[in-house]
């Protein structure tokens, strides 16, 4: 698939990139997508939700009441989780919500999402740029200049670039990553995936491993 180079400016350079059929080109896989969106959401879980049993609550350990003959339930302790202030049945602990994936599975889904942007013509590539200076500014400019003003947008980075990152930290719905970075709820979750043209030859590398 070939798609046009063109500059921050919303303008065409005139050259042309090939987008790699073996990353862009594959038939996608909805099954390993949802797994590595399940995996990557889980991740972000930090898992330190807690609650106390009734062993865990400071309290007396004195009989209520006696036994018998009160016409009410017996209870023997106001930490029974009967009572408001009681220790709590089954709450939640600490847990890890991360599971393991197979490096195939995942490459996989990568390539899925990647090829459902370019099915979609969502993917623009853009050359290879860098800003003076760290303003939000001017990646509004970038922003307003590609007409996605307004949409969520995904630019995958050859590398770093603090100047470009810190501009559209910002942003709401403006993401930008290096593309070692690259996963696949980020790519679904974007409107238009910018790439530019040494991110595109860094990808069709990392893929080809």
């Amino acid at each position: 698939m070939e798609v046009k180079v063109i500059n921050i400016s919303g303008k065409e350079t005139g050259a042309k990139v090939q987008l790699p059929e073996s990353v862009f080109g594959v038939t996608p896989s909805d099954h390993a997508i949802y797994l590595d969106v399940k995996q990557y959401l889980a991740n972000q879980r930090q898992g330190t939700h807690k609650s106390k049993q009734r062993n865990e609550i400071a309290g007396s350990t004195r009989k209520l009441y006696k036994q018998k003959g009160t016409g009410g339930a017996r209870a023997g302790s106001i930490k029974s989780p009967l009572f408001n202030g009681g220790g709590r049945v089954f709450g939640p602990q600490p847990r890890d919500y991360s599971f393991k994936l197979n490096k195939k599975l995942k490459s996989l889904a990568r390539k899925s999402a990647l090829s459902y942007k370019a099915q979609d013509n969502n993917v623009v590539v853009l050359e290879d740029f860098n800003f003076d200076n760290i303003k939000t500014k001017n990646y509004i400019n970038l922003v307003n200049a590609l007409n996605l003003a307004g949409e969520k947008t995904l630019l995958v980075l050859p590398a770093q670039n603090n100047n470009i990152y810190l501009s559209s930290r910002n942003i709401q719905k403006a993401k930008v990553i290096t593309a070692d970075q690259l996963n696949t709820y980020d790519v679904l979750n974007a409107g238009k995936l910018l790439l530019t043209a040494n991110s595109l030859k860094t990808l069709e590398e990392a893929f080809a491993k």
